[in-house]
């Protein structure tokens, strides 16, 4: 293995690694090629008792070194979120923006897949949306899911927003 080769290798490596709280569940292969479709489980850090699964495609090397593009996954990735506990709601953001939950790098440096998190006061739902942000040439491609707290035992630690 050439020097130039490892540090390719050591460079994908950072790229594709740092999740901030998933934990991965599943890997399915999906050609000889080994590309990948990952499943996470995602805890939302100021929500209990919702967890969210994302699924999301990893380029394999050879893959990689076929097509050239060797530092970035695509940004296609789905999300489902559900009750799995007792939910208790800690120090949230309420704003129409939201907040970050979970962040990983999918390129070498600039392209990072996002879960947020949108409080809907109106109809006293979570909203997770799953996408990618760039710093340039945005992806349209996104996911979203819902997780309705009507009728759900449920714990504001802060109080309920009125």
């Amino acid at each position: 293995m050439t020097i130039r080769t490892m540090l390719a290798t050591a460079l994908l490596a950072v790229a594709t690694t740092g999740a901030v709280n998933g934990q991965e569940v599943g890997e399915v292969g999906v050609d000889w090629l080994g590309n990948d479709i990952i499943v996470e489980a995602i805890s939302d850090p100021e929500i209990e008792g919702v967890t969210c699964h994302v699924a999301y495609f990893e380029r394999g090397m050879i893959d990689r070194l076929q097509k050239g593009n060797w530092f970035e996954d695509p940004s296609n990735s789905s999300i489902a979120c559900r009750q799995t506990g007792p939910i208790r709601i800690g120090d949230i953001e309420l704003d129409k923006d939201g907040e970050e939950v979970f962040r990983q790098g999918i390129s070498l440096i600039w392209k990072k897949q996002v879960v947020k998190r949108i409080y809907d006061k109106a109809n006293d739902t979570l909203i997770y949306l799953s996408h990618t942000r760039q710093v340039q040439d945005g992806s349209a491609k996104m996911a979203i899911s819902t997780v309705p707290l009507y009728g759900a035992d449920v714990t504001w630690v802060n109080g309920k927003p009125e």
